[in-house]
């Protein structure tokens, strides 16, 4: 009898939120996830309409703003995946991404991230003074993000507190200055850096075997699953209160809280796609209901300002 040549093994499948094809372009979108810019742009939008109350936006604002979150965001991006590359190389879920695989090399990634992180510094002091000072200060704190997991189970309220730079930060390019009551920004902070923090964890559900095995610090390595994600409920229970507590300061009216009570009922729907031992629906409530949550806030922010503008306000 012939023998039979070994058959190979299936191809593992991209990873989600990323495009197909080899262009550089492509290759560069893969690189940072650029799909996952849904989870916290709409966010320097919301902040930056609750500034519209105390002064003018102009269409060169929001184009700053959208300029500067966006680079920022590479930089960030960029940086933990040459700060990973190593542990990347070693999960089967991620040794496909760009630099494990080839598709990048580091010294291009580098260019890439510092260029950005100069666009980043450039777009902040093009708004205003206050947000070209304090740039150097979210860059650093956002790069640092990437050293946590080596050393602290909480690396996901760090990444939380990363992108909750971003409402305060639409908020601060339209004034120009901190806010009264001084602690709304704080709030609003809070309020991402929670449900961040929480969607974050439960991505991590996936990676709980190999953290432990590779002496890297998470929620659910350190706590298990079951507990990992009783504390996510916690903190967007947190965030719930913390976006209410915003529209309270900021005299919110019927459609800020419509967008407070359906982020609620999002988180809800989203716990109740992943469970202790069941990840088949991770995706959705990773991706999809994240990027619906921001949106969906979004709009209802946006929406109450437009009729509050119509109305002379």
């Amino acid at each position: 009898m012939t023998a039979r040549p070994p058959v190979s093994p299936p191809a593992r499948p991209p990873e989600g939120q990323t495009f197909a094809g080899t262009s550089r372009l492509v290759r560069y979108a893969n690189f940072v996830k650029l799909p996952h810019t849904v989870f916290a742009l709409p966010f320097a939008f919301v902040g930056a309409t609750l500034a519209s109350y105390q002064s003018p936006v102009t269409l060169a604002m929001v184009g700053w703003i959208a300029l500067a979150f966006t680079s920022a965001r590479f930089a960030a991006m960029g940086f933990n995946r040459i700060v990973d590359r190593d542990v990347d190389a070693r999960n089967p879920r991620t040794r496909m991404r760009e630099i494990p695989s080839g598709a990048l090399g580091v010294r291009e990634a580098a260019a890439a991230v510092a260029a950005s992180g100069l666009l980043f510094v450039w777009s902040a002091w093009r708004l205003n003074p206050l947000c070209g000072m304090l740039s150097p200060l979210a860059l650093a704190w956002i790069c640092f993000y990437s050293y946590t997991k080596r050393f602290t189970r909480w690396s996901h309220l760090v990444l939380g507190a990363g992108l909750s730079i971003a409402p305060v930060g639409g908020y601060l390019a339209v004034t120009g200055a901190w806010p009264d009551p001084w602690w709304m920004p704080v709030v609003l902070a809070l309020a991402v850096t929670t449900w961040v923090g929480g969607f974050d964890v439960l991505y991590a559900l996936q990676d709980t075997e190999f953290d432990r095995e590779n002496g890297l610090h998470s929620i659910p390595a350190t706590l298990g699953e079951g507990r990992a994600v009783m504390l996510t409920r916690v903190l967007h229970a947190c965030t719930v209160i913390a976006l209410a507590i915003v529209g309270w300061a900021t005299g919110g009216g019927m459609l800020y809280f419509a967008g407070v009570a359906i982020t609620a009922a999002l988180l809800l729907y989203e716990h109740r796609l992943v469970k202790p031992g069941d990840l088949s629906k991770l995706d959705a409530a990773f991706f999809t209901m994240n990027g619906v949550i921001s949106l969906v806030f979004f709009a209802c922010v946006f929406a109450e300002r437009v009729l509050a503008w119509r109305s002379g306000v």
